[in-house]
C-alpha cells in the first residue's frame, strides 16, 4: 500500500513539472499588443494544469513555474524572466494564475463539466482582476480604465482556452493509466 501511494505521488509530481514546463512552452507562443499584455497560450496551459493535476499539485505546478521565472530562466511571454516582470504590468496576470489553476482543480470535485467550467472561469476572473489592478496600479491608470486596455481584449479567447482546456482535459484522464 505504501508502495502504490509513493508511485502516485512521484506520478503526480512527474506530472506537476511536466505541466510546468508545458506552461513554459505556451508562454512563448505570443503575439504582442500595444498595451504591454501580450496574447499567448498561457490561459490554456493554466486551466489544463488545473483540471489535470486538481488543486493541490495545479499550485505546485505554477508554484514552480513562476519561482522558475522568478529566479531568471525564461519562461515568461516573450523570453522573458525575473523580478521585474513578476511585479511588473504583467505579473498580476501571472499571480493571477495561482488562483485560477486552483479553482480548476477545485472543479474536479464536482461531476458536472458544466461546473467545472464555471469554476474555472470563475479562476480567470480572479486572474483578469489580478493583473488589470497590478497593472493600473504600476500605470497609474485607474482600475476601471485598466480593463479596457489589458482585459477585455483578452476575454473572450481566454474563455475559450478554458473551455478547450477542461473538455481536453476531461478526454485525457478517461485515457491515463490510474496509479
Amino acid at each position: 500500500m505504501e508502495k502504490q501511494r509513493v508511485r502516485s505521488r512521484t506520478r503526480e509530481l512527474v506530472f506537476a513539472a511536466m505541466l510546468a514546463a508545458v506552461t513554459a512552452v505556451c508562454s512563448q507562443i505570443a503575439v504582442p499588443l500595444p498595451a504591454g499584455v501580450p496574447v499567448t497560450l498561457q490561459t490554456f496551459a493554466v486551466a489544463l494544469t488545473g483540471y489535470l493535476l486538481g488543486w493541490r499539485y495545479g499550485l505546485l505546478s505554477l508554484g514552480a513555474y513562476l519561482l522558475l521565472g522568478l529566479a531568471g530562466v525564461p519562461v515568461f511571454a516573450q523570453m522573458m524572466s525575473g523580478p521585474a516582470v513578476l511585479f511588473g504590468i504583467t505579473g498580476g496576470f501571472l499571480i493571477g494564475f495561482l488562483p485560477m489553476a486552483a479553482l480548476c482543480g477545485f472543479s474536479l470535485r464536482f461531476p458536472a463539466v458544466w461546473t467545472r467550467i464555471a469554476l474555472g472561469l470563475a479562476g480567470l476572473a480572479v486572474c483578469h482582476l489580478a493583473g488589470a489592478l497590478q497593472f493600473s496600479l504600476l500605470t497609474g491608470t485607474g482600475f476601471i480604465a485598466s480593463l479596457p486596455l489589458v482585459s477585455l481584449p483578452y476575454l473572450a479567447k481566454d474563455a475559450v482556452s478554458v473551455v478547450l482546456a477542461c473538455l481536453f482535459a476531461r478526454m485525457t484522464l478517461r485515457f491515463l493509466p490510474r496509479a
